[in-house]
């Protein structure tokens, strides 16, 4: 099923503000890889018209770094939130930003007041100490505030080569050391700005195919997956274990079950037939909106395939 509506477009979200702008907008804590900061205007073109009005709640199973639900907040444009990941790091950052944000900008300033009195020698080897620590102390249970690992995972994500948050198989987080001359590991500021934000989110480690239960008429559901690789060795899935095309199929039968109800839904993903003629999301979401936009691949380890890509957004509505 296909609804037509409207097109939002970035007026909207520019009259809709919510904060002034000598206050700061929450936006994103960590780089985020495949993050979505540099598409928000071109997702703002593509929101539903009744999004800020009669749509009102707000669902994002592959939060991630979380730029989208940050930007929808800053704009006024939702009052009501489930935020879902099935990484247990992130969930518990972000419930101790929502629930301690004092407790962790303490714990932050203390390890950038370290790390930036040292010299370059001196920084790398503290920052394997506290790759260390936090390696140690991984559990798949947690997911409650916990300041001093929620501050470790900010900091190893400000100071790591590229920005990457990756674990091998043990869970053990093995980015490298970074180079970074001032790096800024706190932003209070951007701390207590994102707690205000998730004041309004339900938060919980799971996967997507949890999301059933918690939409209701008018929801707005924004899928961001882990990526379809467009060759073998573009292949990243780190974030969230494994995700092949059997997880792909099993989140477009999602998609499908609640294109049933009264949902708007939103997917992005990458374009395997922009890139080798592959039809796989072009048949898989046959009969819904695909659009092709333009996005510019940020991190890899070879500076060289940092270019523009082809991505797709999938829409379950059309705009007018």
């Amino acid at each position: 099923m296909i609804i037509k509506v409207s097109c939002l477009g970035m007026g909207k979200l520019a009259t809709k503000q919510k904060h002034s702008e000598q206050q700061p907008y929450a936006k994103p804590v960590l780089k985020w890889a495949g993050g979505k900061s540099q598409l928000l205007p071109i997702l703002a073109n593509h929101y539903p018209q009744s999004l800020g009005s009669k749509t009102r709640k707000y669902i994002e199973p592959f939060f991630g770094g979380g730029a989208v639900f940050f930007e929808l907040y800053n704009a006024g444009l939702v009052d009501e939130a489930v935020l879902l990941d099935s990484n247990p790091e992130l969930i518990t950052l972000y419930n101790t930003i929502k629930e301690k944000p004092a407790d962790l900008v303490a714990e932050l300033q203390k390890l950038e007041k370290k790390y930036l009195a040292l010299d370059d020698s001196s920084r790398q080897e503290y920052f394997y100490e506290v790759r260390e620590s936090f390696n140690r102390g991984y559990s798949s249970s947690y997911t409650s505030p916990k300041p001093a690992r929620a501050a470790q995972l900010i900091f190893l994500n400000r100071t790591c080569f590229n920005g990457l948050f990756r674990v091998n198989k043990k869970q053990e987080y093995n980015v490298p050391h970074g180079r970074y001359s001032n790096p800024r590991i706190l932003d209070d500021d951007n701390i207590y700005a994102v707690s205000e934000a998730l004041q309004i989110a339900e938060i919980i480690q799971s996967d997507f195919t949890d999301i059933a239960p918690f939409v209701s008429d008018n929801t707005f559901i924004y899928y961001d997956p882990p990526y379809r690789p467009l060759n073998k060795t573009s292949n990243f899935t780190a974030y969230s274990g494994d995700f092949d095309d059997a997880h792909q199929m099993q989140l477009a039968g999602l998609f499908k079950q609640l294109d049933k109800k009264n949902v708007y839904q939103m997917l992005s993903n990458s374009d395997p037939l922009s890139a080798t003629g592959d039809r796989f999301f072009d048949e898989l979401y046959s009969g819904y909106s695909i659009h092709r936009i333009e996005a510019r691949r940020l991190i890899n380890a070879d500076s060289s395939k940092r270019g523009k890509i082809s991505e797709i957004l999938v829409k379950n509505y059309e705009q007018n």
